[in-house]
């Protein structure tokens, strides 16, 4: 597989309602979308970096420059066969695995979408379904967090992750 061209788009999403955690609050998430493209075909990837270096020292910033000026031209129109390949053209860019993770996820979408097979299958997964859940930011009141557990419980998420304060 050869990408012939990959865009990149920073978006920056409004959440539903304030997420608080230790390293503090915010109201909008940021992302990177990565586009590539091979043969007519579009692979999407998602880079998760955000905006501020409280939980990991890659941000939307970091991550889009290394994307840019590193990860990209380190693969843009070469012969890719798979993803230790992939891996192999990257390993010169020590660290930013959510950039690398992002990109890669290019490499997965135009793999299952030329090979016409799911991401499961291209994986080896044994399961039909992902069982999603959620994570809720710190609340004012322990009350307050039963009662947004029990509302995504009965929202029916199989997986609840909490924030808490230290101390």
């Amino acid at each position: 597989m050869k990408i012939e061209r990959i865009n990149l788009y920073h978006l920056r999403m409004q959440l539903r309602s304030p997420f608080e955690t230790s390293f503090g609050r915010i109201n909008t998430r940021d992302c990177i979308l990565i586009e590539g493209y091979c043969d007519g075909i579009v692979g999407y990837g998602e880079c998760v970096a955000d905006r501020d270096p409280g939980y990991s020292y890659e941000t939307t910033f970091t991550a889009w420059h290394i994307l840019r000026d590193f990860l990209i031209p380190s693969i843009l129109n070469k012969e890719i066969k798979d993803i230790p390949d992939y891996l192999y053209y990257t390993q010169s860019v020590r660290g930013h695995p959510m950039a690398k993770a992002g990109l890669e996820m290019v490499f997965w979408d135009l793999m299952g979408k030329i090979e016409k097979r799911s991401l499961k299958d291209l994986i080896g997964g044994v399961h039909d379904e992902v069982k999603v859940g959620v994570s809720i930011g710190i609340q004012k009141t322990t009350d307050h967090l039963l009662k947004q557990v029990s509302k995504y419980l009965d929202k029916g998420y199989g997986r609840v992750k909490i924030k808490i304060k230290p101390g």
